[in-house]
C-alpha cells in the first residue's frame, strides 16, 4: 500500500520553449451552459438569446457569445498552463473565426512561446503561450496569446528563458452573408435603436448604467467551465499561506469579470453587432472577489469600413471595467479590467429601414 500525492499542473521550471500541449477533456457547449452564462453576464444581443432572430440573420442557431467561447477555450488550458499561477497578466491578439453553436465541441492546443524568470521575486516568472481552439470540424473558432505569472516549485530551479515567434494562424470571423431579400427591419424592434454603426463617434465614452455583483456563484461558474485553478476554489490552500496569494482570498476567475464587462456594455455597444472580430490586448488590473460589484465603460476609438461588406462596419473600442471600494467620502473607483476590442456592427440603412 502506498500514499501517492498527485501533482497537478506545471510550475515555471517545467516549461520548455516550443512545448506543445494538447489539452485534456474538450467541452461540448450545451444550450444550458450557453443560456446560463449569457443570463449571468447580462448579455443583451438577441443573437445569443432569440433563436428566430438568429435564424433571420442566417445563423444555424444562436451562436455562442464571445465571452463564453473565450472562457471555455481559456479554461481548457488551465491545468497545463496556469493551475500554479499567481495571476493572468495579459491577453494578446485574440481573434475569432468559425462560429460555434450549442452542440459543438471545443478542443484547445497551446504552444509555449516565451519563458522569463523574475529578477525581483525568485519564486515567480512569466510564461507566454499561444492557444488555438477548434471545433469538431477542425475549424479554428478562436486563437489567442496570453502571458501568465507562474510560481516555481523550487525557487532555485533553472528556467529555460527565451522567446520564439508565434504561429501565423489564418482566422477571420464567420459572418452570414447579407440577403437583400430578407426583411431585417421587421426584427429591428428587438435591438436598441441607437447602437448601429452610424451612432458611434470616436472620442465619446459611454458609462454603462448597470452593475453586477459577483457572489459565491463564481465557484460554480468556474467549475462549469472546467477551470481547475486552485486560487479560485481552494480556500484551505489560501488560508495556509495568505501572503502568497492576491488578497489572501479566493480570486474570481478572470473569465467571469471579462464576460461581465462584455455583457454590461452590450446594450450600448454590441446590441447590433454580428460578432467580435479581435481583442488586440487586454489585462486584469485588479482582482475581483466575492461581494464586489462590476461596472463598465467604453471609449469609442474608431469607426471604419468592413472589407468586402457595405452592410456592416468595424467599431473600435476600449472596454474598461471597474469596482468601488470604501463607502461615503472614502469611496474610490478601482479599475479592474482593460480590453481593446473590435466589433462587426450593422449599418442602420441596411438593417433598420423598411
Amino acid at each position: 500500500m502506498a500514499l501517492i500525492r498527485k501533482k497537478t499542473g506545471n510550475f515555471l521550471e517545467d516549461f520548455r520553449l516550443g512545448q506543445v500541449f494538447r489539452h485534456k477533456g474538450g467541452r461540448t457547449i450545451t444550450e444550458g451552459i450557453s443560456a446560463h452564462f449569457t443570463d449571468v453576464c447580462f448579455t443583451a444581443n438577441p443573437l445569443h438569446k432569440n433563436f428566430h432572430y438568429a435564424q433571420t440573420y442566417g445563423y444555424e442557431a444562436m451562436p455562442v457569445p464571445p465571452g463564453l467561447l473565450m472562457a471555455v477555450a481559456f479554461s481548457q488550458t488551465v491545468e497545463d498552463i496556469s493551475e500554479n499561477a499567481r495571476a493572468n497578466l495579459e491577453y494578446i491578439d485574440v481573434r475569432f473565426g468559425a462560429l460555434a453553436y450549442p452542440g459543438d465541441t471545443i478542443e484547445t492546443e497551446t504552444t509555449v512561446l516565451g519563458l522569463r524568470a523574475s529578477k525581483s521575486r525568485p519564486e515567480l516568472g512569466v510564461v507566454h503561450v499561444q492557444s488555438v481552439a477548434r471545433k469538431q470540424t477542425g475549424q479554428v473558432v478562436l486563437a489567442y496569446q496570453r502571458k501568465v505569472q507562474v510560481f516555481k516549485q523550487d525557487a532555485d530551479a533553472k528556467v529555460e528563458q527565451g522567446e520564439i515567434e508565434p504561429a501565423d494562424i489564418q482566422i477571420e470571423l464567420e459572418i452570414p452573408a447579407y440577403d437583400p431579400n430578407t426583411s431585417y427591419a421587421d426584427s429591428a424592434h428587438l435591438t436598441n435603436p441607437d447602437t448601429y454603426l452610424e451612432d458611434f463617434r470616436p472620442g465619446d465614452t459611454i458609462e454603462h448604467s448597470r452593475g453586477r455583483i459577483v457572489t459565491e456563484e463564481h465557484i460554480f461558474l468556474t467549475g462549469m467551465l472546467d477551470n481547475a485553478s486552485q486560487v479560485h476554489c481552494n480556500q484551505t490552500m489560501i488560508d495556509r499561506d495568505p501572503d502568497r496569494y492576491l488578497g489572501g482570498r479566493l480570486v474570481v476567475y478572470g473569465g467571469i469579470p471579462f464576460a461581465l464587462c462584455l455583457g454590461l456594455s452590450s446594450p450600448d455597444i454590441s446590441d447590433n453587432s454580428l460578432g467580435d472580430t479581435v481583442y488586440k490586448t487586454g489585462r486584469h488590473t485588479a482582482p475581483i472577489f466575492s461581494g464586489d460589484t462590476v461596472f463598465a465603460s467604453t471609449e469609442i476609438t474608431g469607426v471604419r469600413d468592413y472589407p468586402g461588406r457595405d452592410d456592416i462596419g468595424i467599431l473600435e473600442a476600449t472596454l474598461r471595467g471597474h469596482k468601488f471600494e470604501g463607502k461615503g467620502a472614502d469611496e474610490k473607483r478601482v479599475d479592474i479590467f482593460y480590453l481593446e476590442r473590435e466589433l462587426a456592427v450593422k449599418r442602420r440603412e441596411h438593417y433598420a429601414k423598411s
